[in-house]
Parts: structure tokens; sequence; C-alpha cells
């Protein structure tokens, strides 16, 4: 380990779920990384494919033609 260690507490529940995702030889930090690196690439993932302030390109275009008809 690179810096100081600390405690936490967990049920013994938590802590039995977590030995259930361990790897043969992997410590309780070995486990927790593994899962803070899947939940942060989770996080990033919904953010960038989160379509929820977006518009269909169809909409988009529509919308264009109304605020800047051609001129003919």
């Amino acid at each position: 380990m690179d810096s100081m260690a600390t405690t936490i507490s967990i049920s013994e529940d938590m802590k039995e779920k977590l030995k259930d995702l361990g790897r043969a030889g992997d410590s309780y930090e070995d486990v927790i990384r593994r899962m803070y690196e899947v939940t942060r690439k989770h996080i990033l993932l919904a953010y960038l494919y989160d379509e929820s302030d977006s518009v269909s390109i169809d909409k988009a275009i529509a919308e264009a033609r109304k605020r800047w008809p051609e001129s003919s």
C-alpha cells in the first residue's frame, strides 16, 4: 500500500458479500478498488450516454428550419 491504512466498519453480512466478490488471494482493498473502478466507468458512461436533454436529428432540423427558413 502506498498510503497509510485506515479501518472501516462494515457488517458481517457485507464482509461476506465482499468476500464473495474476491478472487483467490484478493484483499478487501483489492475487491473495493475493483468495485470503485467499475463504478467510476459506469458513472462516466452514464454521463456520456445521457440523452435526457437531447433531441433527435429530425426534430433539430425541423426546429432549425422554423428558426431560419430558407430564402426564396
